[in-house]
């Protein structure tokens, strides 16, 4: 790998965090929920793409810990924002008298 190219990778990660952290302290509080759980599918593709890294023949052991590392926090992730999204959806529901806390 050129010294160059791992220039411009990291100038990529270093304003995708920038951007990111601007967006997401833009949202308001009420709607963190609601983006969360919209983003899920974006967490999905990402998470496939951690799989297909993870499954390369002839990588090396370091490329093989970070892609399953990877692997480990996008399930979290996911799995996170559709209990979190099952909860808030919860919310809506209308309780039956006879249901108690």
């Amino acid at each position: 790998m050129h010294t160059s190219q791992i220039i411009i990778e990291l100038t990529v990660l270093v304003l995708a965090i920038f951007v990111g952290v601007e967006v997401i302290s833009k949202v308001p509080t009420m709607l963190h929920t609601p983006l969360m759980s919209g983003t899920n599918a974006i967490h999905g593709i990402v998470l496939v793409g951690a799989i297909i890294v993870a499954g390369l023949p002839h990588q090396t052991t370091w490329i093989r810990v970070v892609a399953l590392v990877a692997v480990a926090l996008g399930t979290m992730n996911v799995v996170g924002g559709f209990v979190v999204t099952d909860r808030m959806l919860g919310m809506f529901k209308r309780r039956r008298p006879d249901e108690s806390e």
